[in-house]
């Protein structure tokens, strides 16, 4: 059984005023570097977010616990700082943000204009453990044209700068401005990856290995592959499906490395991924062996059908398909913010809305907390 952990980036927000709080430094710093569950908080590129990085987890159990525990130290700093976190990808109002200071930082603002200015966007990570580097390219190769159907699992961001974006991810538009973002190439080889890195770096335009956005990469610090085509979720436990959905996709398609990936074009899988942004769960979105749009449930259906027998092995089976039927019936993060917003049209409803929701613990029959394998 592979170990997977998740890392979470949280708005914060002032409890009064509910404006944005730029409190990220104060919020960390107020939790120290010692935490004894082996979570750590971390600021971010804006001062109005924090980052949770939560421990690996070997079961769905323990991973939602460990989401739900980071969350709690989130909001126990944040509350130090005058303020409260939020599982917002994108801030919905039309607040100025404060870029956290520091070299990297100012490089990153000097260098992208307005693009790393405007920039105040809140992802879901989450780590898959890997044997090797090779295992790590089999496997995203393998899972690149499932990550829209992630995507629009997570869907969480509808509303920036007042106005309704037309999106269930608007965050995902956002993000993929930074150069080396989205989907990538199929590589073959180890070898092949960290030739494309290579030219990457030769080009001068990323910084460092950091700014290699793809929606998933090798990481470069710890043996793990990294999905970071997520937004992050308004509800733990859409996290830790979404997570433990991660890491069958990840184990399904090492187990079946003799079958070639789908030689999808980046410039096609591009597009899959935009529809997914677009209409996250709510609309269509293309189906991976036909290259065709089919109904958003449809298509997770089949996403799930390929990862059964690894859910089935892990006794995750019935909580993931509760969950996502609970996301496919009108609980995706984007269709509850819309729901907030429709009653007074006010966005502070929203803002309400997402602060209960990121520290609620609905109860989730046949999950107990458990960080060991079966």
């Amino acid at each position: 059984m592979r170990k997977f952990g998740v890392e979470e980036e949280l708005l914060l927000v002032d409890t009064e005023s509910l404006e944005l709080l730029p409190g990220g430094a104060l919020a960390v710093a107020a939790q120290g570097n010692t935490i004894p569950s082996g979570h750590s908080l971390t600021t971010e590129f804006k001062q109005e977010q924090v980052e949770v990085n939560s421990p690996p987890q070997y079961t769905l159990a323990g991973q939602l616990e460990a989401i739900r525990t980071g969350r709690k130290l989130a909001q126990e700093s944040a509350a130090l700082a005058g303020g409260a976190v939020a599982a917002l990808p994108v801030d919905p109002g039309d607040h100025q943000t404060h870029m956290v200071p520091g070299d990297r930082n100012n490089q990153m603002a000097h260098r992208f204009g307005a693009t790393a200015t405007e920039q105040l966007t809140n992802g879901f990570h989450i780590h898959v453990d890997i044997e090797s580097r090779e295992e790590a390219v089999i496997a995203l190769d393998r899972i690149r044209i499932w990550l829209p159907v992630l995507l629009a699992l997570s869907s969480n961001s509808p509303f920036a700068r007042e106005l309704d974006s037309g999106f269930a991810s608007y965050r995902y538009q956002k993000w993929t401005r930074w150069p080396n973002s989205g989907p990538t190439e199929i590589y073959g080889s180890a070898a092949a990856y960290d030739a494309h890195l290579q030219a990457l770096f030769n080009s001068g335009v990323p910084l460092d290995a950091g700014m290699m956005y793809f929606d998933a990469r090798a990481s470069d610090h710890q043996p793990t592959i990294e999905v970071r085509v997520a937004d992050v979720c308004l509800h733990a436990e859409h996290a830790a499906v979404i997570a433990a959905l991660t890491r069958a996709l990840v184990e399904t398609v090492v187990r079946h490395q003799d079958q070639d990936p789908l030689p999808v074009p980046v410039t096609v899988l591009r597009a899959w991924t935009w529809q997914a942004s677009r209409y996250g769960v709510e609309g269509e979105l293309v189906q991976p062996y036909t290259g065709t749009p089919a109904p958003a449930a449809d298509v997770v259906t089949q996403l799930l059908a390929e990862v059964r027998p690894v859910l089935d092995e892990y006794k995750e089976t019935s909580i993931v398909e509760a969950v996502v039927d609970d996301i496919l019936q009108g609980g995706s993060g984007s269709a509850i913010q819309r729901r907030a917003y429709e009653d007074h049209h006010d966005f502070q409803d929203v803002l309400r809305v997402a602060l209960d929701a990121t520290l609620e613990q609905r109860d989730l029959q046949g999950i107990a907390p458990s960080s060991k394998a079966d």
